[in-house]
C-alpha cells in the first residue's frame, strides 16, 4: 500500500489531524533551522554584492598600499599579523607559532597546532591546496576536521593570494620540532566527523564579496574585520550550536573569562557615543581617553594586530563599525560621575578588605579619584571595564596585569594573581566598580576562581 492510498483510506477527521501534525512538524523544523543558522556576518548591510573579480573599485583585500610591491614573505608577515595568528598558535612561554595554546571550553580543552615548517609536527609537508583547505574549510592535511577554535569560519572569506602569502611567510620561519598536547574533549565533541555537518549549516565554503552599495573604505574595513581580524569570533554571541549568532552581531560575549564588549552602534551600551577619534585611538594604541584601556584578548589583538595596521586601515575599520546595527546589552547606559577625591568620602562597602587593598596596592597609580597622575592608561574613571557591573574584566586585569606600548614608552600594571587570594581579588574588584563605576560588582571568591581557570594555560 502506498503512502497516498494509506492517507486516503483514513477518515476525514484523521486525515485532518495527520495533515495538521505534518504542517506543525515542517514549521517546527523550518523555525529551528531559521533560529539556529541565521544570516551571514555581512547580511546586515543589504545592497548588492559581487564577486571580487567583478568589483570595479579598489581591491579591498590584501595588504596596505605601501606593501603592494613588497615580497611575498613580507606581505605574508603583515597578513599573519592582521589575522592575529601568533596569539593563538603560541603557547605560554613557548616558541612563536609552535602551537600548544590551550582553549578552555565548557566541554573540554583544544590545543592549537604547530604551524612552523617542521615536517613531522608542523606544516612543512603541506601543499598549497592542503593549507588553503585548513585555513578556509577547517580540514587538515589528513582530511580531519578542525574545530572552530581555529577561526576558519572567518578566514573562509580570505582570497587565495592572501592565504598563500601567509603560508609563504610561515615557511620562511625556522621549523620547531615540537608536538602539542592532544585535545581533551568529552563525547560527542571528540567526534571530529560531526564537524562536517556543522560546517554545512554554519561555515559554507565562500569568499568575500564586495558590496557595491558601500564605499571602498567600508569594503576594506569589512574585509579586515570579518576575514582577517575575525572580530565576530569574540564580540558576537554564540547560538545553541556554538556558532555565531549574527542576529546579535557584535553585541558582546564572554570569552576565556573576559568580556568582549558590545561594539555595535548602540549609543548607550555599544560604541555609538564614541567619537571617530576615540575609536581610532583605541584600535591604534589600545587606549582611548574617557573610554579605558584594552586588556586581555583585546589587548593582545591591539599589540599583535591592530597596532601594526596603517592609519588608513584603522579608519576603514572605524567606517565599517559605524554601520553595524545597534544592539543593546546588559551594561549600564551611563558612565559614573567622577569619584570623590578622598577615601573618607567614598562609597560604603560591605567588605572593607577591598578598600584596604586598593589603598595599599592601587591608589598610588590610580589615585583616589580614579584619575591617574601618572598616565591616562591608568585612569579608572570612565573606563568601560569599571562600568561593567559583572566586574569580570577588572578582576582579570588584577589577576593578569596589563602591558601597553605607548608613544611615550611602555605602561605596565603588574599581575597580582599570585600575590592575592581569590577572596581578596573579588573584594578589590567589587570596591573599584562600586567607587568608580555606575554599580558595584558582587564577585565572590568562587567567581574569581572560575576566572582564573578560564584563562589558565598549562606550563
Amino acid at each position: 500500500m502506498s503512502m497516498r492510498q494509506w492517507y486516503l483510506g483514513l477518515s476525514s477527521l484523521t486525515r485532518g489531524i495527520v495533515l495538521l501534525f505534518a504542517i506543525v512538524v515542517v514549521i517546527a523544523i523550518a523555525s529551528g533551522l531559521w533560529i539556529i543558522t541565521g544570516p551571514g556576518p555581512l547580511a546586515f548591510a543589504g545592497g548588492e554584492t559581487v564577486a571580487l573579480a567583478d568589483y570595479k573599485g579598489p581591491d579591498p583585500t590584501g595588504v596596505p598600499a605601501a606593501l603592494k610591491n613588497a615580497s611575498l614573505i613580507e606581505r605574508g608577515r603583515w597578513l599573519a599579523d592582521a589575522a592575529d595568528c601568533t596569539v593563538c598558535h603560541t603557547a605560554k612561554g613557548g616558541t612563536q607559532y609552535a602551537g600548544g595554546f590551550a582553549f578552555q571550553l565548557p566541554f573540554g580543552t583544544i590545543y592549537s597546532s604547530n604551524i612552523t615548517p617542521d615536517k613531522e609536527f608542523g606544516i612543512g609537508n603541506w601543499t598549497d591546496a592542503q593549507f588553503l583547505s585548513a585555513v578556509r574549510r577547517g580540514i587538515d592535511d589528513e582530511g580531519q576536521h578542525l574545530y572552530p577554535a581555529m577561526a576558519y569560519t572567518s578566514y573562509r572569506y580570505m582570497t587565495d593570494a592572501d592565504v598563500l602569502a601567509i603560508k609563504a611567510y610561515l615557511f620562511s620561519l625556522a621549523p620547531v620540532h615540537a608536538d602539542v598536547p592532544k585535545n581533551s574533549l568529552a563525547f560527542p565533541f571528540n567526534q571530529r566527523w560531526l564537524m562536517g555537518f556543522w560546517n554545512v549549516f554554519f561555515a559554507p565554503d565562500q569568499r568575500f564579496r564586495p558590496n557595491i552599495s558601500q564605499s571602498p573604505a567600508w569594503n576594506r574595513g569589512a574585509y579586515l574585520a570579518e576575514a582577517l581580524a575575525h572580530c565576530g569570533e569574540c564580540h558576537t554571541p554564540r547560538n545553541l550550536a556554538f556558532a555565531l549568532n549574527n542576529r546579535r552581531k557584535f553585541a558582546g560575549e564572554t570569552n576565556a573569562g573576559w568580556r568582549a564588549y558590545n561594539i555595535t552602534s548602540d549609543r548607550a551600551t555599544g560604541i555609538g557615543a564614541w567619537s571617530d577619534a576615540q575609536l581610532f585611538e583605541y584600535l591604534s594604541t589600545g587606549h582611548a581617553v574617557g573610554r579605558g584601556t584594552a586588556s586581555g584578548p583585546m589587548g593582545e589583538a591591539v599589540d599583535q594586530s591592530f597596532r601594526k595596521m596603517p592609519p588608513e586601515d584603522i579608519r576603514a575599520l572605524v567606517a565599517y563599525l559605524r554601520t553595524i546595527p545597534p544592539r543593546t546589552s546588559d551594561l549600564p547606559a551611563t558612565l559614573a560621575p567622577p569619584a570623590p577625591p578622598s577615601p573618607k568620602e567614598g562609597v560604603l562597602v560591605a567588605d572593607v578588605r577591598g578598600k584596604e587593598i586598593f589603598e595599599g596596592a592601587c591608589a598610588s597609580c590610580h589615585s583616589w579619584t580614579g584619575i591617574s597622575p601618572l598616565t591616562p592608561y591608568a585612569t579608572l574613571t570612565g573606563a568601560r571595564a569599571v562600568n561593567d557591573p559583572s566586574g569580570a574584566n577588572v578582576a582579570q586585569a588584577v589577576l593578569a596585569g596589563i602591558r601597553r606600548a605607548t608613544p611615550d614608552g611602555e605602561v605596565r600594571m603588574p599581575s597580582f594573581g599570585e600575590a592575592y587570594s581569590d577572596e581578596e581579588i573579588a573584594a578589590v574588584a567589587n570596591y573599584v566598580t562600586a567607587r568608580f563605576g555606575t554599580r558595584g560588582s558582587k564577585l565572590t571568591p568562587h567567581d574569581v576562581a572560575a576566572l582564573r581557570k578560564a584563562v589558565a594555560q598549562p606550563e
